[in-house]
């Protein structure tokens, strides 16, 4: 027998061994797991914010371009105008009345809408959502030039930094500005 494998077989018998072995201890997988799983939540908690920031974007965008086309068509009706123009304020509503030569165009902003009709048809909704609306003469140097002023109502959601405040400016013809 030599030497060496008799003080290898003593090392065996006392647990030791030339190679190093390590192992995870159950404490030792928990601790990692437990992190895992708070990167994952944190992850999934950022993806959600992101998820609804992008959904309240595209809701505000589209309110946006829906306000911007109501008041490009009011501009139109304004500038198309044949007769004087009538405004009629109550308690409930408040009223726009364009002559147009043998038809008429009201504006109607009641009960955060906006409606609009021609002649005596059906009320057709332009805006919903609408915090306040007004309509203004606004007298410059030489033409009454008139103003439609609308504010949407914020998202209930979440407070927003931003107004949603519109204004229009359009001109009747010279013979019909007030």
């Amino acid at each position: 027998m030599n030497i060496h494998s008799r003080s290898q077989r003593t090392d065996a018998r006392n647990g030791s061994s030339s190679r190093h072995r390590s192992a995870y201890t159950l404490a030792e997988m928990l601790v990692y797991m437990s992190l895992l799983f708070l990167i994952l939540g944190m992850a999934y908690a950022a993806m959600y914010r992101s998820m609804d920031a992008s959904a309240a974007l595209r809701r505000n965008s589209s309110d946006i371009v829906e306000t911007l086309k109501a008041g490009e068509q009011w501009r139109e009706d304004v500038r198309a105008v044949t007769g004087l123009i009538q405004l009629e304020k109550t308690a409930q509503a408040i009223t726009l009345r364009l002559p147009h030569g043998q038809t008429e165009i009201d504006y109607l902003f009641s009960t955060n809408t906006v409606s609009r009709r021609i002649n005596t048809e059906d009320w057709a909704l332009v805006l919903d959502h609408v915090k306040n609306s007004d309509f203004v003469t606004d007298p410059r140097e030489k033409v009454t030039a008139w103003r439609w002023e609308v504010e949407l109502q914020p998202s209930r959601k979440r407070i927003t930094r931003v107004q949603p405040l519109f204004t229009f400016v359009a001109v009747p013809p010279a013979n019909f500005a007030q």
